[in-house]
């Protein structure tokens, strides 16, 4: 059976990377959306469990002590951390995943796991991202501003991703990302290493 591919979506707040990762759930089969934990109050459009398993901060020290997180990070303040059993699942059910994390969040998603598809999603200004942090309406002038400063930093890791989507006509870069994941799929290493293809015959001195 096939293992699992793990696409990891990251983007400054705002850029639009959690509704994409959830859009193309929706075009494509095999790929679910892995829902992170985090310690921060749901905004007013999101549901406990489908867009964030809301938790306090003492329920998040104690996955934090069970080991049922592969990765958490303080992020504006508040913790996100995701769960570690989809991950493992993933690996041997052949089900791709996709993973909607910051910057802090890939870099040690990076460092533990061997595989991965890293995506970074982002406007195509910072006057576009502002304006974008101002419509929904969930932060107040500070706190846009201070997620503005972090978006600079975090736009700085962008040479560590794989591909980068502008995100400013949804629907396009939806169907970029789409492209990206079949795409993936089809890379000759993965087909030729998970596929049983009875005439073929792999020969060693090509494929590990």
């Amino acid at each position: 059976m096939k293992k699992g591919l793990l696409f990891i979506v990251s983007g400054p707040s705002g850029s639009g990377k959690t509704t994409l990762s959830k859009k193309v759930i929706q075009k494509i089969s095999d790929i679910r959306f892995v829902v992170s934990y985090t310690t921060r109050e749901p905004r007013l459009d999101e549901r406990d469990g489908v867009d964030y398993k809301f938790i306090s901060d003492d329920g998040f020290n104690g996955l934090i002590v069970d080991r049922r997180l592969s990765e958490w990070a303080i992020v504006h303040g508040h913790r996100y951390g995701t769960p570690v059993e989809p991950i493992e699942e993933a690996a041997s059910s052949g089900i791709d995943l996709i993973l909607d994390i910051d910057v802090q969040g890939a870099r040690n998603i990076r460092a533990k796991y061997s595989e991965g598809v890293y995506i970074f999603v982002l406007p195509s200004s910072l006057d576009i991202l502002r304006k974008r942090l101002m419509e929904r309406k969930s932060e107040g002038v500070i706190e846009i501003d201070t997620r503005l400063e972090d978006a600079k930093k975090e736009i700085q890791e962008i040479e560590d991703y794989d591909y980068i989507i502008v995100n400013d006509v949804l629907a396009e870069a939806l169907e970029n990302l789409a492209a990206i994941i079949l795409s993936e799929r089809c890379r000759k290493e993965r087909v030729l290493r998970d596929s049983r293809l009875e005439f073929y015959e792999k020969r060693s001195d090509k494929i590990k």
